[in-house]
């Protein structure tokens, strides 16, 4: 079995050694990670696709800072407009478009008792932006919505494993880097031995 794990950045693999997987690098934001998901699916045809990086964590979910989950759902929550009435998301306008736009992106290679609890997960091109919806989501990225839907068109088996380093608000004062790498590094561990353990 060929796996990848996808990172954001170098400094989100830096303790990152697992023997059975490869490692590549997408960069920050939706267009970087369409662009790199699209080319490491083309050019290195995993079996399969692992994105793997920090996260925020909304008011109200269940997770905290130092968590680490397996991403269920994602979402490309500032795709809008604004309206009088406020930003409006671009899967709720009445619009005369001849393309369909999904509210929600959803995994569908989730095994049925999961290694790492599952939550949903916003992707945002703005970070901590106060617009968006967040009721029923846990937390916040930058790159899965774009990962998914790459995956998704490619026909590309797929996971995303996020560890939260920060709330999500204006105050950055409470990030924790090196619990959120260290945890995201034994989270995808976990993930790859689940997935080894299910192939015997």
């Amino acid at each position: 079995m060929k796996i990848i794990v996808l990172f954001p950045t170098k400094t989100e693999a830096q303790y990152f050694n697992h023997p059975a997987a490869e490692v590549a690098f997408c960069g920050v934001g939706l267009t970087s990670a369409a662009y790199a998901t699209g080319r490491v699916i083309h050019e290195r045809k995993p079996d399969v696709l692992i994105m793997a990086g920090i996260a925020g964590v909304y008011p109200g979910s269940r997770f905290k800072i130092g968590d680490t989950v397996l991403v269920a759902s994602e979402r490309e929550a500032d795709l809008g407009f604004f309206t009088p009435a406020g930003f409006r998301h671009l899967s709720k306008l009445d619009l005369d478009m001849d393309f369909e736009v999904s509210a929600e992106l959803h995994c569908p290679h989730l095994p049925a008792k999961p290694p790492l609890p599952l939550a949903h997960s916003n992707s945002m091109n703005a970070a901590i932006a106060p617009f968006v919806a967040t009721e029923g989501v846990d937390v916040e990225n930058m790159e899965g919505a774009a990962f998914f839907h790459a995956c998704l068109q490619a026909g590309q088996r797929f996971y995303e494993v996020r560890s939260i380093s920060n709330d999500v608000k204006l105050e950055h004062d409470d990030w924790d880097f090196e619990t959120s790498i260290r945890n995201l590094t034994q989270g995808v561990d976990t993930l790859i031995d689940f997935l080894l353990a299910q192939r015997q």
